[in-house]
């Protein structure tokens, strides 16, 4: 085939037209596509998002569910000053534009008092740093129940009139009640110090005559 054949074939209506055609269904495939995931994601179509900080699950659920959105509880936490079961937190926040069937992720203050664990006190440490450490972790101290031994030492810790040990698991903010010395434990009572009235000072049991001599 010489040059002049093959440009005659190449400016040939036939081949200019499938060209044309070619270009035309790329186009309309093109549009055809940009429309379809505009309407699959209704593009430009959003809800606000509403805040729901302080309501139960429940109440976010019926809340959102006309705006066509849907409340899920990925966490909790623990706020002493806020009913269990309370949204604390949520994700996205109040405000935001969301489309239609998000999820709001949110968080709720826990239904159950957390528990702590006793540290390892007992027989280990003064009333002081006990106090201090359980008061660190949440507990509330009564006061303290004092017993034969030695000066503000801790001999024990009880809840509710139970004996607890290291490890224990207690919900936090229980009132706790610390068992401590009174300080007299091995303190000796001497005869001197009994006895200098009477005259027998220096003297043990054993060196006291069964009689005496009185002398008028």
């Amino acid at each position: 085939m010489n040059t002049k054949e093959f440009y005659k074939k190449l400016t040939a209506p036939i081949i200019w037209g499938n060209l044309l055609a070619m270009l035309v269904v790329v186009v309309l495939l093109c549009f055809g596509l940009k429309w379809w995931l505009s309407a699959y994601t209704n593009h430009g179509e959003g809800v606000e998002v509403p805040d729901l900080y302080g309501m139960t699950h429940q109440t976010a659920m019926e809340r959102v569910e006309p705006e066509g959105l849907v409340v899920v509880v990925n966490d909790s936490t623990y706020i002493a000053d806020m009913p269990a079961g309370a949204i604390v937190s949520q994700s996205p926040e109040s405000g935001m534009e969301v489309k239609v069937g998000r999820v709001i992720y949110v968080t709720i203050n826990s239904l159950t008092m957390p528990r702590e664990h006793i540290p390892d006190l007992i027989d280990n440490c003064s009333y002081r740093e006990a106090q201090a450490r359980l008061k660190s972790l949440g507990f509330v101290l009564l006061a303290p129940k004092l017993i034969d031994g030695e000066k503000d030492w801790v001999y024990g810790i009880q809840y509710r009139g139970r004996n607890l040990v290291a490890g224990d698991a207690v919900p936090r903010e229980s009132e706790l009640t610390l068992v401590i010395g009174n300080g007299t434990a091995g303190e000796d009572i001497s005869l001197e110090d009994t006895d200098d009235e009477s005259g027998l000072s220096g003297y043990s049991e054993d060196d006291v005559d069964d009689f005496l001599e009185v002398v008028e």
